[in-house]
């Protein structure tokens, strides 16, 4: 992840652990934004809320992320990022798919229980990555 995406993601996640965010719904008429647009606009609908609730810090630094996405941010590039982030997470649902086999050919429930959750979690990790993609 190049430090661009990097800061981006610590500044997002930085807002939602702070607050729950809701983005402005886009007019019935109006199609939805995609790709850099569509992540410019959830960047400023973020630093509408951190304006609104006064939090300076967080409007400086979504103001960062934003001049950062409207400086680097291009559809191939961002395309190419989420591909990587759904490959990524398919070979970790292959892995949790392999250590719940295993953990059934041992039979050890309290293992096997684990190994679900995990492959679960891991298969919500990839639909949310192919959800991603069309963003």
């Amino acid at each position: 992840m190049n430090t661009f995406s990097s800061l981006c993601a610590v500044l997002v996640a930085g807002v939602l652990a702070g607050q729950a965010i809701a983005a402005p719904a886009a007019p019935a008429s109006a199609p939805a934004a995609t790709g850099c647009a569509a992540k410019q606009q959830h960047v400023q609908a973020q630093i509408d809320i951190a304006k609104a609730n006064g939090n300076q810090n967080q409007v400086d630094g979504l103001s960062t992320a934003l001049r950062e996405i409207k400086n680097n941010c291009t559809e191939n590039g961002l395309r190419k990022e989420r591909e990587g982030k759904v490959l990524d997470a398919k070979r970790e649902v292959s892995k949790r798919q392999s250590d719940l086999d295993k953990a059934m050919k041992k039979g050890d429930s309290e293992k096997i229980n684990k190994r679900k959750d995990k492959l679960a979690e891991a298969r919500k990790e990839l639909q949310d990555a192919m959800d991603e993609l069309d963003k």
